[in-house]
């Protein structure tokens, strides 16, 4: 009869740990792969040969009765046999290496879910609400995520014996290697399902389509994600919802253009009104304004209106709304209109303008590109 005891340098009353420590120990100083000699080939046999007996109740209770499981074999049986290669790594690596033990649960996160919304420049100046209409994962409304028809249930796997692992002996470098893979029958579940869901066909959710209200928050611009918790899929056999990323998409406005908080937006003046001032009404998102439009005006002066822009999406104060000023000189007179010009031109002495040349100016896209590019 072997000394598994001896072998593995502990007390008849060791502790499970305290052989499994000792175990270790001697298992990284013998073991071929890091001391090649055969010496301690032997001796790393006759270790794991004893951890084999020693590390399971079932077999150290028998062995204290008397009886070895190796005495058989000649006490010189091949490392490995009967012997977990979990354990081998778990020997090396702390436990790193070897497999998880106990059935996995049917219930599982649900995954998150990315959509697009589109909305008006309106709401992402102020905020809102919009009703949002796709299809996800949601709970079986027969089993409630069960997975089982009403009425029935699950039974434990008749090949796994509930554990949802099965395990294997194969022969290797190592002498016969016992390695551990889920149980196919069970899918590693540990249980099965005696009469699947008609609705879900076992998985505890289906297929359908949802509509939720999603609060826009001011200020948000195409490329903004909401995150909505909760909101996503719905895990397998019921299990928690994954989340909703809702991408916003700004549309194009008739009138104004987004730069950062700002809006902008021309408007096109007679050369009379450039000339002598007036103001012009403007519907805003806040209601019509009056545009007041300094005499003397030029092609490209702007008006600002303070507060009228966009709220910024932290800070909540809100940008400015910008007026680009477009002045329309006339192409055709008549005589009567053109006679007037020419006494214009000579009340003012401009009827030989004296001539200044200059570089040429940016038009407004031109002047709004610049505003905007780092310097």
């Amino acid at each position: 009869m072997n000394d598994y005891y001896g072998d593995l340098g502990v007390a008849q009353n060791a502790s499970p740990e305290e052989i499994k420590r000792a175990y270790r120990k001697l298992a990284r100083r013998l073991h071929p792969d890091v001391n090649p000699s055969e010496e301690a080939s032997d001796q790393f046999k006759k270790v794991a040969q004893a951890y084999d007996v020693l590390g399971d109740a079932e077999k150290r209770r028998a062995y204290d009765m008397g009886s070895d499981p190796y005495a058989t074999a000649g006490g010189g049986a091949g490392y490995g046999q009967g012997f977990s290669f979990s354990d081998i790594m778990d020997a090396f690596f702390g436990g790193a290496g070897a497999a998880q033990g106990g059935p996995r649960s049917r219930t599982q996160r649900g995954q998150d879910a990315l959509i697009a919304v589109e909305i008006d420049l309106g709401t992402a100046v102020f905020g809102g609400a919009e009703e949002l209409t796709f299809d996800t994962a949601v709970a079986c409304s027969v089993c409630h995520g069960d997975g089982a028809r009403p009425g029935t249930g699950k039974h434990t796997c008749d090949i796994c014996h509930g554990t949802g692992q099965v395990q294997e002996v194969q022969r290797s470098f190592l002498g016969q290697v016992m390695t551990t893979r889920p149980c196919q029958a069970c899918r590693g579940f540990g249980e099965v399902i005696d009469d699947p869901c008609f609705n879900c066909s076992g998985e505890g959710r289906v297929r359908d389509r949802r509509t939720i209200t999603v609060k826009v928050p001011a200020g948000v611009d195409t490329g903004t994600r909401i995150q909505l918790t909760g909101e996503g899929e719905v895990g397998a056999g019921g299990g928690p919802a994954g989340d909703l990323y809702v991408e916003v998409r700004v549309r194009k406005h008739a009138t104004f253009q987004r730069r950062g908080d700002d809006l902008h937006c021309s408007v096109e003046l007679p050369m009379t009104a450039a000339a002598l001032g007036t103001a012009l009404p403007l519907e805003t998102f806040d209601g019509e304004r009056d545009v007041a439009i300094p005499q003397g005006t030029q092609p490209g002066d702007v008006i600002t209106l303070r507060g009228l822009g966009v709220t910024h999406l932290r800070s909540q104060v809100r940008g400015d709304l910008l007026v680009h000023a477009n002045v329309r000189v006339p192409t055709k007179l008549d005589p009567q209109q053109e006679e007037l010009l020419r006494l214009l031109a000579k009340e003012r002495g401009e009827e030989r303008p004296e001539a200044r040349f200059g570089r040429v100016e940016k038009g407004l896209f031109g002047k709004l590109r610049d505003a905007f590019q780092p310097k």
